[in-house]
Order: C-alpha cells, then structure tokens, then sequence
C-alpha cells in the first residue's frame, strides 16, 4: 500500500463501503481501513483508477473490491448494496466521500452562477450522500449497527464566495447527518461527519500552491501554516468509524483543518 496507517484500529471482520474511492481522500481511506483488517469496497466511477487501489491493497495482504458505483442513481445503488453484501457478508461503515465542485473559471457570484453547475453539485455533493445512506442503511441495520461518515468540508461551515451551490450542499450534509444520526441511534448505527480544510493533492496543488503567492495567501489562514495530507482525513475517519474508540461519538463534525475555522488571520 502506498498509504501506510499510523493509527491502529481493529476493523477485521467488518466490511466498509467508500464512495468516490478512486481520489485521492478515498483512496487514503480505503487504504488506511484495509490495513486494520477491513474488507473495502472500493466505490467509483473511475474503474482503472479503483482496480489500481484495489491492487495496492491486495498486494499488501489487504481485502478489497471494486463496485461501480454512481451516487445519483437510487436504483443502483440499492443493487450494488446487495451486491457488496453477498460478496462480504454484511456491511458496517458507510463513508459517503463523493463530491464534486466547479473550477476556478465557474466560480461565480449567485445571480450569474450555472442553474446547470447547482443541480450537478447538488445532486452529487447532497442528493448522492442522501441516496447512498438510504440504500444502505437497510444493510448496516441488518448487520446490527455500525457507523456512517458522511465527508462534508470546512466550506460547509464558513462559506466560500462564489461557490454558492458547493456551500449550501456541504452544510446540507452537515444537517442531514444530524438529523440522520437522531433517527438511527435507536438502532445502534452511529453517523458523524469529517469537515476537511486544505488538503493537498494533485487537484489542489494546481489550484492554491503552485503560486507562491496564492499557496501563501491560503497558508495565512491556516494556524498550522501547512495544507493537510489525505491520510489525515484516513486517520480521521478511522477514528470515527470506530466502535471502540469512538462510541460514544455521533451527531458530530470532526473538523480537520489546521486550525482554520478558529478564525485565524480574519482580524480588521
């Protein structure tokens, strides 16, 4: 594995289904809960990319498969949660990471921002979070409990300007995890929520911090003065998908950020 997992945390035996596996958070993921004994199933659009991370994952002694999967489609995801049923015999963490968000050239203010590029996040960021835990919530009941990690952003929190569809969808996830983790704590089935700050990957680097006067604009709001790594969200959710070290944990945004919505740098 490329990822290798400083924390330790037992999940052998449990099986956890990843959405939007194939980037670089997902991928963290998956491979950070196949190093503590889970069976992974790898959910993407992007196939090679999937059976490339299934492969590190097998090569490192890890169970792993990939399931093409397409969060908007009620439908099929009900099929492929029976599908990673049958092929690992239950299922107990859910962690809903698809997302997507508009380019820099699409950033707009609302009254000129694409109805198009709202419903395309929307539908993704909010709806696919929504739709995923609907079909697989069956699963994990049946299982008797487990846990749903629902991947928000700090932008979902302190909004960001001109990304008014990727705000408003991050803070629905925010609450629909709340109201959700109300509704299914009767039934032992625990749901948080990770608000990633700056992360660094290929997408981001090209973005913010191959300027140098953009990397440090974006730094001078981060107390720590760095981006973070994919596998912080790993540990992250390691944390929280688990049932010994977290238990008593649901309802709640774990915010991974460096220091960011503590108000750093924002002074007048």
């Amino acid at each position: 594995m490329s990822f290798q997992s400083k924390m330790k945390v037992d999940y052998s035996g449990k099986t956890v289904v990843i959405t939007g596996a194939s980037g670089a958070i997902g991928s963290a993921m998956a491979e950070a809960f196949a190093a503590n004994g889970a069976n992974v199933a790898i959910g993407c659009r992007n196939i090679k990319k999937g059976n490339e991370i299934a492969e590190n994952i097998h090569a490192a002694g890890g169970i792993a498969k990939v399931f093409p999967l397409e969060v908007t489609d009620g439908e099929h995801l009900e099929k492929v949660a029976e599908e990673i049923e049958a092929e690992f015999g239950g299922i107990h963490v859910l962690v809903n990471n698809a997302g997507v968000n508009v380019g820099p050239e699409d950033r707009k203010p609302v009254y000129e921002f694409s109805d198009e590029k709202w419903s395309w996040i929307v539908g993704v960021d909010l709806d696919g979070t929504y739709k995923c835990s609907k079909a697989f919530i069956p699963y994990i009941m049946k299982a008797g409990g487990g846990n749903i990690i629902n991947i928000s952003s700090v932008v979902g929190m302190i909004p960001f300007r001109n990304q008014c569809a990727f705000t408003a969808a991050k803070a629905g996830v925010i609450n629909l995890s709340k109201a959700m983790a109300l509704e299914l704590a009767p039934e032992n089935i625990r749901v948080n929520v990770i608000a990633p700050g700056s992360i660094m990957f290929e997408g981001t680097k090209a973005l913010f911090y191959n300027d140098k006067k953009r990397a440090e604009a974006m730094l001078s709001h981060i107390p720590q003065n760095r981006p973070g790594d994919p596998s912080d969200i790993a540990n992250a959710a390691l944390y929280v998908g688990s049932d010994d070290a977290a238990s008593y944990l649901t309802g709640a945004v774990l915010t991974v950020d460096g220091g960011w919505t503590c108000g750093y740098a924002r002074n007048f």
